[in-house]
């Protein structure tokens, strides 16, 4: 069987490892972005979107059916965004949107990028967000939605010093704390890694199933990731 993925927020810290992992797992890898990433091969259809508010136009061309695996690492900062709203609207509605439109062509599987402190009564913006993102997602009622909720990403991230000044102090401490800690850093390339993982453990298993889909719901959390990707001397 020829397998599809289409992915939102490709140019991102994760996502840039993404499509280069999904690369690998699918005979067709949709990409929906402003710019090309920076990993491309012959497996890719990438189209271009200058505006988010356009997404269903673009959406309609790109031939995605229910067997296509959908995959949201889209995600900004307040600060990026330049308003409390901006911010919102890539977070939440560009989101809600792709998930919507990936339902209502039958998408069966809804990987998506959260945060660890996603929490829909928190006093952060960012956190509460996050939080309404999964559960507008949630509610779009997938066969199968998996969220992964990640603690500090390292990586080079572009317009986000406050994350820098702490990749850099934990780049002293980490040689003594242990990543059976919830709060432990992780890599964008090891959360790539948990979220291409956790779709070819679905594909798997998938194959050798009779009975029909039981809906699921999986929340990914930091420590969870942290365990799937070490790597074992």
């Amino acid at each position: 069987m020829q397998r599809k993925a289409i992915v939102i927020g490709a140019t991102g810290l994760v996502g840039q490892h993404l499509v280069k992992q999904l690369s690998e797992l699918y005979d067709t890898l949709i990409v929906i972005a402003r710019r090309p990433p920076r990993y491309i091969n012959a497996s890719m259809r990438f189209y271009q979107v200058n505006d988010f508010d356009n997404l269903a136009e673009i959406f309609a061309s790109v031939g995605v059916d229910r067997k296509t695996d959908a995959f949201s690492c889209l995600g900004t900062t307040k600060k990026q965004a330049g308003s409390d709203e901006a911010f919102r609207k890539v977070d939440y509605h560009y989101n809600v949107t792709f998930a919507t439109l990936c339902q209502d062509k039958g998408v069966e599987n809804f990987f998506l990028l959260s945060s660890m402190n996603a929490d829909i009564n928190s006093r952060f913006l960012y956190n509460r967000v996050k939080a309404e993102t999964e559960q507008s997602i949630i509610r779009l009622d997938f066969a199968q939605l998996v969220v992964f909720r990640p603690s500090l990403l390292l990586g080079k991230h572009k317009g986000r010093p406050l994350e820098s000044i702490g990749q850099k102090a934990f780049q002293f401490i980490s040689p003594f704390v242990s990543e059976s800690l919830s709060l432990h850093p992780i890599s964008a390339k090891r959360v790539a890694s948990a979220m291409a993982m956790s779709a070819h453990d679905i594909y798997e298993r998938s194959k050798y199933r009779a009975e029909p889909i039981v809906k699921t719901v999986d929340i990914i959390e930091n420590k969870q990731m942290l365990a799937m990707t070490r790597v074992k001397h």
